[in-house]
């Protein structure tokens, strides 16, 4: 229900909201469904400005989709994400989460620093909430508190790393790719190993593999040639022609596919061999077609599995689960005790200007006021009361809302709500 402030209705406050799965809710082909491309997002930016939001980022990885936003309510995030991806809604009905006000802003502090992730401390996916927030920045849809929760997950993450190990050992899918390459496969550093795709966990792959396995030979294939050689300017890897995929792929004995396509892009007619070949989809949707795992003597393991393989660290890092949350705790009781305070910060506007500024059939009193302490002297006066209440509130913030709506309505105020935490 609307709030009546004097003869005004305000609108609904706005609430905070985390909608979306991952891969504790659905599997690898349902995750791809839901999946976010970049034209996807950039459809879905400009239909949330249509809606009216002001804050809104979107977190799409391997390992879930979801949108953090302040709305009215969490259906037009939910109608958002079906519409612009390939998830239908009763789909997402069965297999989507959605958490509201603070227990959103605590999964966002969760998913930020690893504790939501498939590999326990994944320190990847810090960076991609940062690109997530730069995104929505750019597109206008970081107007309100957005910047400020986004810098406190980010200062969570930091926290964590500092003053625990959680992050020790693998922590992301493109060392668990690597490390399940090396006990795999034998002699890897005189193998030929081909790597498809330059997106961010092709890219940090193709660091870890020459990082790791010691092999001088690595080739890079993307569609776009560019991309490539870009990477290979920081890499040694060897840059091959997109044309020449099926010939390198016949050559090859390990194949990587990290492509941001949202269809197979390995189907099986690309591969005629004769000896094995161990192919790693680390892509979301899946990018290598399920007729491939019916090919003689062909290996594919995809993205799940290899989150599921823990090293001899991973019970060593959930010992530190506990100091995690507790530095997380107090990272977002900052962020909400500002947050609360900012609240109020419309009505408290509001009632400056009404004490400073009167209407015209209060002319005769202004004059009077004026003519007393002077024009400045009423702007200080206003000031001093304004910044009394905003300390009281501080102080008491039991009895804020309270306080708030007792302003409110002694003074017939019209602060602008619409957009109110």
């Amino acid at each position: 229900m609307s709030t009546k402030i004097g003869n005004k209705s305000l609108k609904k406050a706005h609430h905070f909201f985390a909608i979306g799965l991952s891969f504790k809710t659905a599997n690898i082909d349902l995750r791809g469904e839901f999946s976010l491309n970049d034209s996807m997002q950039h459809a879905l930016f400009l239909d949330a400005k249509e809606n009216n939001l002001q804050d809104l980022i979107i977190i799409n990885t391997c390992n879930r989709t979801e949108l953090y936003a302040w709305a009215k309510n969490a259906e037009i995030l939910t109608n958002l994400l079906c519409k612009h991806s390939g998830g239908k809604k009763n789909i997402f009905e069965r297999i989507g989460y959605c958490y509201k006000d603070d227990e959103g802003i605590n999964h966002l502090f969760r998913v930020g620093t690893g504790l939501e992730s498939q590999i326990l401390g994944d320190f990847e996916i810090i960076s991609q909430i940062k690109q997530g927030f730069y995104r929505s920045k750019k597109m206008g849809l970081a107007q309100g508190y957005l910047e400020r929760l986004t810098n406190a997950v980010i200062q969570a993450s930091k926290r964590i790393k500092t003053e625990t190990e959680i992050s020790s050992g693998a922590t992301s899918v493109a060392y668990a790719s690597v490390q399940y390459i090396l006990k795999n496969i034998e002699d890897i550093s005189s193998k030929n190993i081909l790597l498809f795709g330059t997106g961010k966990i092709g890219t940090n792959t193709c660091e870890n593999l020459v990082k790791h396995t010691k092999n001088d030979h690595i080739t890079l294939i993307n569609r776009t040639q560019a991309r490539a050689e870009k990477i290979a300017g920081k890499f040694p890897v060897i840059v091959k022609p997109y044309g020449e995929l099926t010939s390198l792929i016949h050559d090859a004995d390990v194949l990587v596919v990290a492509t941001g396509a949202q269809k197979p892009t390995i189907s099986e007619d690309l591969i005629h061999k004769t000896k094995p070949l161990l192919i790693l989809d680390l892509s979301i949707p899946r990018n290598v077609s399920s007729k491939v795992n019916n090919l003689k003597n062909i290996k594919v393991v995809h993205l799940d599995e290899l989150s599921q393989i823990t090293d001899a660290t991973f019970e060593k890092r959930k010992k530190y689960i506990p100091k995690a949350e507790i530095i997380i705790e107090e990272v977002k009781a900052e962020f909400l005790i500002w947050l609360k305070h900012r609240k109020y910060i419309p009505a408290l506007n509001a009632f400056k200007k009404k004490i400073t500024v009167s209407k015209k059939e209060e002319e005769q009193v202004t004059q009077y006021l004026n003519n007393c302490f002077g024009y400045q002297k009423k702007q200080q006066i206003a000031q001093k009361i304004t910044g009394q209440i905003a300390a009281y509130l501080r102080e008491n913030p039991q009895c804020a809302e309270e306080t708030i709506e007792l302003i409110e309505d002694v003074f017939q105020l019209t602060s602008e709500k619409s957009y109110q935490r």
